[in-house]
């Protein structure tokens, strides 16, 4: 059974910085895009980053040269958020292998 778990969210203050981990388990992902995914109150689900197989990440403009992500193991991605801003406040989901993670809360404000 696949398996999500993602951590490291809570409250910062506006410019600040937040450290999203995401463990799969249940089979190996290392040949699959795994991703990151956001939803803010009242609004759809949003693709926030994602990173292939081989290395190559995909960023929504709304985070690109603020936001990281990473493959820091086999199973295992992470997501470096930096400048973080009021509308950055969602939930926020890891992604793989059609599978959802249970999500983080990020919010930030002042």
């Amino acid at each position: 059974q696949v398996q999500l778990v993602e951590s490291g969210g809570g409250l910062v203050q506006p410019g600040g910085s937040l450290r999203l981990s995401c463990v799969a388990s249940g089979r190996d992902f290392s040949a699959y895009t795994m991703a990151w995914w956001r939803q803010a109150p009242g609004k759809q689900r949003d693709l926030v980053a994602s990173i292939r197989a081989n290395g190559i990440t995909n960023y929504s403009p709304a985070v690109k040269d603020r936001f990281t992500i990473s493959r820091d193991a086999k199973n295992t991605i992470s997501l470096q958020m930096n400048s973080l801003r009021p509308d950055d406040t969602a939930v926020y989901y890891c992604w793989v292998y059609d599978t959802w993670g249970q999500g983080t809360q990020v919010t930030v404000s002042a």
